[in-house]
């Protein structure tokens, strides 16, 4: 029996409920499969605890944290915090402090569910955007000066250091080299940002010396967006850098048809500390208790946490029975279906349980 410790956060808005949701098709795979075992530890930090502790998450949360194999984390935000306290106080001192700098965000568009894109289908749109996690634009340098005043000065200092920048582009070069089309696209913007972009750009050139079997180019990120958009066919694998990615993966899963599908996993590669994985959409209070929330993102993303601990068959069991969900048109309203939460979960346990292959 292999046996694996997991620490959820739900946090705030709709991850308690998807968080929920995926630990119950965890446990019906841990039956199906027989031979697994996960062991769940909920941590109640988040909005809420922030309110009656004035802190996101306890001084010593990721001591509390570091012993797990893996971390199933809901959503951060709030109405009522601002949201650089709320992502501060605990996304991203678990990213950072674990040094989870890759963040893969795969893509595609799933059975059943339709793209924006015009005659975008299934096997249109195969992607996995790599953004470095730990740096760049958001590695939280910087400053205010001279405060309400006129002349008031805000800072927001992008870093960028060679070893970050060597490290995320092997690792996506890596997983090119892992895919089928053994293809990589690099997108900066070293047009208009003349330092640390460009450093990216000639890394990427001496990094991509170590893999002749793998095929890159170059995009500026504003075109990026274009190509995405109009060419979708032509992408495989990218990596950029902290903000760009973040930007483009959340383009990448509305042309997949929704956020509430797209997953997204903090990957400490050296296995040092235990990496997150994470649906993308966000708290989304508008839809909170309503019963509707799209939990296929947290199962996708339960895909990456199985994958990262070396459960191949039970990765691949698990994204055959969403894909059997989806196809069967048993979809939220945020995809154009009329199932519940809970009525796309139990379809998704049942595909699971009644699976042969």
């Amino acid at each position: 029996m292999r046996e694996y410790s997991i620490a959820t956060i739900p946090a705030d808005g709709i991850g308690p409920e998807v968080i929920a949701a995926g630990v119950s098709v965890l446990q019906s795979l841990q039956k199906r499969m027989g031979d697994v075992a996960f062991h769940f530890r909920n941590f109640d930090w988040g909005s809420d605890y922030y309110k009656k502790h004035g802190v996101m998450m306890p001084a010593d949360g990721l001591d509390q944290l570091r012993s797990f194999d893996a971390i199933y984390f809901g959503a951060v935000g709030a109405p009522d915090v601002p949201d650089h306290i709320t992502l501060w106080g605990l996304r991203l001192p678990i990213c950072q402090g674990f040094d989870q700098y890759a963040n893969v965000r795969p893509t595609k568009i799933l059975p059943g569910v339709t793209s924006p894109l015009r005659n975008a289908g299934p096997g249109d749109l195969d992607w996995v955007i790599v953004r470095e996690n730990s740096e760049g634009e958001y590695s939280g340098n910087g400053g205010r000066a001279h405060r309400g005043l006129p002349e008031e000065v805000g800072t927001e200092v992008a870093i960028f250091t060679r070893v970050g920048v060597t490290r995320i582009m092997r690792y996506a070069f890596r997983l090119a080299q892992s895919r089928p089309r053994k293809l990589l696209t690099v997108v900066t913007k070293s047009n208009a940002q003349r330092y640390g972009m460009v450093m990216w750009d000639e890394i990427a050139a001496e990094v991509a010396a170590e893999f002749p079997d793998v095929t890159w180019d170059k995009m500026l990120v504003d075109a990026m967006t274009v190509r995405m958009t109009l060419k979708p066919q032509s992408i495989d694998t990218v990596v950029a850098t902290n903000l760009h990615a973040d930007i483009l993966s959340d383009l990448a899963g509305a042309l997949a048809g929704s956020l509430g599908v797209a997953p997204t996993a903090n990957i400490d590669p050296e296995r040092r500390f235990p990496s997150m994985f994470e649906p993308i959409h966000g708290s989304a209070f508008d839809i909170t208790g309503k019963g509707i929330a799209n939990p296929i993102a947290s199962f996708w993303t339960a895909v990456q946490l199985l994958e990262h601990l070396g459960e191949a068959e039970a990765a691949a069991r698990l994204m055959r029975a969403i894909e059997r969900v989806t196809g069967a048109g048993i979809l939220t309203p945020d995809v154009g279906g009329t199932a519940t939460t809970k009525e796309v979960t139990d379809a998704v346990i049942d595909a699971i349980q009644s699976s042969n292959v």
